[in-house]
């Protein structure tokens, strides 16, 4: 497993024995930033303008690549203490050159956010429930909000994932894994 792109291509990313921690693919996670490489190209965003959060991290890999592509800064949540040990190796090299990276366990109780990120990574472990509290709880705690884009990793029949309060824009399927673009409904829509 490698970083895919930027400063830091590919530079070897640490991934933790077992069945703990399901890393997204090269591949897949190459897919998935050509598509925000065009979704913030169309917007006339910048990655340096854009603050990344990833929830149920894992080894970091999804924030990495972003912080490689220039992303400005990290916030992160992950619990399991081998993903964790993963994690903090391979977001390093970034914590080095002063690019902001906060680690955080429990996606369900986040911290309050200064400000809300542009990019939100939520990779849970498939079919437990977590996509609509961990959604739920990080809105409240203005992490999410209109203008957030969010990326969702779910087993590619889990169906009903979200909490009503958000809309899925562009799904795309690679292997057992479904990706779905989300953001959070016009209030006037809900």
């Amino acid at each position: 497993m490698r970083i895919v792109s930027g400063k830091f291509r590919s530079k070897k990313l640490a991934a933790p024995q077992g069945a703990n921690t399901r890393p997204t693919s090269d591949r897949a996670r190459e897919s998935v930033f050509n598509v925000l490489d065009s979704k913030l190209r169309k917007s006339g965003t910048a990655w340096g303008d854009v603050s990344v959060a990833d929830v149920f991290a894992g080894t970091g890999a999804l924030g990495a690549e972003a912080l490689s592509r220039g992303a400005n800064a990290l916030f992160a949540w992950e619990i399991d203490p081998a993903a964790v040990k993963c994690f903090h190796l391979n977001t390093a090299c970034f914590v080095a050159e002063n690019i902001p990276v906060r680690l955080y366990s429990d996606a369900l109780r986040p911290v309050a956010a200064a400000a809300p990120v542009g990019l939100l990574f939520m990779d849970p472990p498939y079919e437990k429930g977590l996509v609509a509290p961990a959604l739920t709880a990080l809105t409240a705690a203005g992490w999410i909000d209109a203008r957030t884009l969010c990326v969702i990793e779910t087993a590619r029949n889990e169906k009903d994932f979200l909490p009503e309060t958000f809309d899925v824009t562009d799904e795309r399927v690679y292997g057992a894994a479904k990706v779905s673009f989300v953001c959070l409904k016009n209030k006037g829509e809900a």
